[in-house]
């Protein structure tokens, strides 16, 4: 379990998912991680903040009506200072498509994308510094950019947070070779994988949550009772076992039992 406390910058700390059906979508998250909602910054729109045993872990807000876009989950990285990230994000080839804006006292937010459609957000702590428990059952334990190829990106991440890229090739050279590790003082964070052709062509490059779980198949059989579906079956992975799906409005996450558990 890990406390919440300021992150370093670049260090996922958040994520979110905007839906149209936002009674509908809480109900599958509670009936699937168990957690409850309490009313979050109403800035953009209703928003919900997911609670496990009363600790944020997420949060789920509305899609403005009048706005045609797909319903992901995104991570927020942290920033010192979210103007100076965003002024880095163009500089580097990215899109700032929100902000930055004020999130009541919570802190100072955007929206972003890479330089190869990916969206991801940005969030400058104050009164709230993100996840307030990782590692859980219910709890997001890893984030995954899938994208084209790693080299460009990885450049755009690295002028962007300062991350130290770690080639899978470099430790394994056995390993995925596009497969890129993202350090913040030498602590893993994030990571990112690059798919080529084999990239789906309906999404186009995009971050991939990972949610913890006691047990990756009852979960995966879980989310098909609720409404969702099943992208890729359960399957044992040097990660641990995981299982691919999406909710009822098409959102894609990841189940995974960690391995070491």
């Amino acid at each position: 379990m890990t406390q919440a406390v300021r992150r370093s910058p670049g260090t996922p700390c958040w994520v979110s998912l905007m839906v149209r059906r936002f009674d509908a979508a809480e109900e599958f998250y509670g009936a699937l991680f168990g957690w409850r909602f309490e009313p979050g910054p109403q800035q953009l729109g209703p928003y919900a903040r997911g609670l496990l045993d009363g600790r944020e872990v997420a949060g789920i807000g509305r899609l403005p009506a009048d706005r045609d876009l797909p319903t992901a989950w995104t991570p927020y990285l942290a920033s010192d200072d979210a103007g100076a990230t965003t002024s880095s994000v163009r500089y580097s080839g990215g899109t700032v498509a929100v902000g930055p804006l004020n999130a009541g006292d919570a802190g100072r937010m955007a929206i972003c994308s890479d330089p190869a459609g990916a969206v991801f957000g940005v969030w400058q702590a104050a009164a709230h510094t993100g996840a307030a428990v990782a590692g859980e059952p219910g709890t997001p334990v890893w984030n995954e950019l899938l994208t084209w190829e790693t080299e460009s990106v990885g450049k755009f991440y690295r002028s962007v947070f300062g991350y130290e890229l770690e080639p899978a090739g470099a430790a394994d050279p056995a390993s995925d070779p596009d497969v890129v590790t993202l350090r913040v003082a030498d602590r893993p964070v994030a990571s990112l994988h690059g798919l080529g052709r084999a990239l789906p062509r309906d999404r186009g490059a995009h971050w991939m949550t990972w949610f913890e779980v006691e047990d990756t198949d009852t979960a995966a059989h879980r989310v098909t009772e609720l409404g969702g579906r099943l992208v890729r079956p359960p399957e044992d992975t040097p990660a641990g076992r995981s299982a691919i799906v999406a909710d009822p409005e098409g959102a894609v996450f990841t189940l995974v039992r960690s391995a070491g558990r």
